[in-house]
């Protein structure tokens, strides 16, 4: 079955002593998505009008710009911006907002405003993450109700991060039947809260301990409690 090819990932994401096992293979997509775009495939035909055409989110172009590769992402920026340039002077050229009623300009957006818009929702990157991280959302789901060892490991995990405890909310109604889903919604909801509570406790100890009066007091597991909050937070590996 093609889950088979996403179990050794995901059983490694929960293997691993982290906050969110999906924010984890979430940052290992990316890795492997940024080191690609950012390889020699970047001066092959194909890519490049892939990249031309649909650019880069701000997050991913961040990180292109601090790999070591800084000609690849002047090449791309180069000619995506020569692309978009000569493409949006021509849907400029031909608008003609004056011409439309009052009506018509309110009810009908411009060429220019829907071709900026669907480059702003799309990112190279983004598109080679995404359907690989929808695969391992759906092994997580079958591996829930084919192989009771991975149920235990999701039970004794650390939880998740809150954008991915929503992702898990909602997507086990769809690949779930009703007891199923029951039974793993109370497991995921146990494991959230009590995990978000174990670190948000941390983050008080780790306010308490800069209280004069708690100089001599022992830090406990507060000392990384913040980048362990933010990654339940903000869904983002903090790199150690």
């Amino acid at each position: 079955m093609a889950e088979q090819l996403y179990t050794i990932p995901v059983n490694d994401a929960f293997d691993a002593d982290c906050e969110c096992p999906l924010c984890l293979m979430a940052r290992d997509l990316e890795r492997n998505a940024i080191e690609f775009t950012m390889g020699p495939s970047y001066m092959e035909d194909d890519n490049r009008e892939v990249t031309d055409r649909l650019g880069f989110c701000p997050k991913h172009i961040r990180m292109m710009y601090a790999d070591k590769n800084k000609l690849g992402v002047a090449l791309m920026l180069n000619t995506h911006m020569n692309k978009t340039n000569r493409e949006l002077k021509a849907l400029a050229d031909k608008d003609n907002p004056g011409a439309k009623g009052l009506f018509s300009r309110k009810q009908e957006k411009s060429p220019v405003v829907k071709y900026i818009e669907e480059l702003e929702s799309n990112c190279f990157v983004c598109q080679r993450i995404d359907p690989v991280f929808d695969r391992y959302v759906h092994t997580i789901f079958h591996m829930w109700k084919k192989d009771p060892e991975f149920k235990e490991k999701l039970k004794k995990s650390r939880g998740f991060c809150t954008y991915h405890y929503g992702i898990l909310y909602d997507k086990g109604a769809e690949h779930l039947n009703q007891q199923q889903y029951d039974e793993f919604r109370e497991v995921l909801n146990k494991v959230y809260f009590e995990n978000m509570e174990r670190v948000n406790s941390d983050v008080s100890w780790f306010i308490d301990k800069h209280d004069y009066r708690n100089k001599e007091a022992d830090w406990k597991n507060s000392k990384d409690s913040i980048p362990r909050a933010i990654i339940k937070t903000e869904h983002t590996i903090i790199e150690e």
